[in-house]
């Protein structure tokens, strides 16, 4: 029988515990519209399991791209869906209970997590996720844990610095740095009057 990995059974807990606690803090002075963003970023993923053409040990770095949609249902609290595209072909060392080393070599992988983000202010996000990377040779399931900042330009426009560990069961893990731009559809316009 597989062992439950605590990681995962963590990250659900911290999910469900947003869910319900989300109708009492959604209680302030002005009433909260909910909104939905969508964003484009772009970066690199590094990876210290990578592996160069003599078989040695090695960081990688890859380019990505990263789409993310979020709904923000409550003042602190959203979800969201973020995929990440490597646009490389790359070898990694997996991680391996065994201690046995195996080479992987990854081709363009797609990786999207469901997200739970907790926004303590209008500027930092805290999301904690699972997902999973897809590849044509083998998928691997995968949590996530992101921290973001972001500063609004106007209109809804928001540019954004992201911060991203990956945990990939079995298989590897990344650190992701990124700067990107969201737009923010369904917010409460501020009247003339408050400006």
């Amino acid at each position: 029988m597989e062992k439950i990995n605590p990681l995962c059974v963590g990250v659900a807990m911290a999910i469900a515990i947003i869910f319900f606690n989300a109708k009492a803090y959604a209680q302030d002075e002005e009433p909260f519209k909910p909104k939905h963003s969508l964003g484009l970023n772009i970066g690199h993923e590094q990876s210290f399991s990578g592996v160069d053409e003599n078989g040695n040990k090695k960081l990688v770095g890859l380019p990505y791209w990263g789409l993310d949609y979020n709904f923000q249902f409550a003042r602190k609290f959203a979800v969201g869906l973020h995929t990440d595209f490597v646009t490389e072909t790359f070898k990694v060392e997996k991680n391996l209970e065994s201690g046995e080393k195996e080479v992987v070599e990854r081709s363009f992988p797609i990786a999207p997590a469901v997200m739970g983000l907790y926004k303590p202010t209008e500027h930092w996000s805290f999301g904690l996720g699972m997902g999973a990377e897809f590849e044509k040779e083998e998928n691997y399931v995968l949590n996530r844990v992101a921290v973001e900042y972001g500063a609004e330009i106007r209109n809804g426009w928001e540019v954004f610095g992201v911060l991203q560990y990956d945990f990939r069961w079995k298989a590897y893990d990344t650190w992701t740095i990124g700067l990107g731009i969201s737009k923010a559809f369904g917010r409460q316009q501020k009247s003339a009057a408050a400006d």
